[in-house]
């Protein structure tokens, strides 16, 4: 090869990969995450992202907030406006660069990652022997955790009782996991199925998103 066809096909080469780093990137990911605004924390599933936005799969009404931010599970936040929205699902533009690779392949790292969302309720908890109250300071579809000044021990089964404040999570029964101090880590009994979680989640922050009541759903 002489000078000039290499010359030529360097070039064309450089050509192409500048027209692939400028070409928007979009690809297909079905992920859960959270939606974070000032009205509360949302579930989501993502379902497309591209360099410019994302569009997701809601369980119920999208809040009405002009800003949020769609938070992963291993910690990536990424603030967005509202573009449009049908039924339960909504697409959004990112207000922020957004480096598509990076989200993706945080999204592929902890794919069985739980989400946790920052909720704070009262709810009451009845052992064997003792009835006492606590407040849960965040929960998951899994667990909660509940601070208490009630001395529980580990591994010790419980009923945690939410009254009109949190119906669906009236009556679970529970574990205690770990303890420090006044907070406990608590697992449930009978776990939400994803879209069950999201919809307790709504309705304890801004019920009039969420057409019914939820239930959790024995995983066997």
């Amino acid at each position: 090869m002489d000078f000039a066809t290499s010359g030529s096909r360097i070039a064309e080469e450089m050509q192409d990969g500048a027209e692939q780093r400028t070409a928007p990137r979009f690809t297909l990911l079905i992920r859960a995450a959270k939606l974070v605004c000032e009205v509360g924390e949302f579930v989501c599933v993502i379902r497309d992202v591209s360099d410019t936005g994302i569009s997701v799969r809601l369980f119920h009404a999208l809040p009405a907030a002009e800003q949020l931010a769609l938070h992963m599970p291993a910690g990536g936040v990424y603030p967005m406006t509202a573009v449009w929205q049908r039924e339960h699902e909504a697409g959004f533009c990112f207000t922020e660069p957004v480096d598509v690779g990076s989200l993706i392949n945080e999204a592929s790292a902890y794919p069985k990652r739980g989400l946790r969302l920052v909720l704070e309720f009262p709810v009451t908890l009845t052992t064997l022997t003792q009835r006492s109250s606590a407040v849960v300071r965040n929960f998951s579809q899994q667990g909660a955790l509940i601070e208490s000044d009630a001395l529980l021990a580990i591994d010790q089964n419980l009923r945690i009782e939410a009254g009109e404040v949190a119906r669906e999570l009236s009556g679970i029964r529970a574990k205690v996991r770990w303890r420090r101090g006044t907070r406990y880590g608590v697992v449930f009994d009978d776990t939400f199925t994803l879209g069950d979680f999201a919809k307790v989640a709504a309705g304890l922050q801004a019920p009039e998103l969420v057409a019914g009541p939820a239930q959790p759903n024995r995983v066997a």
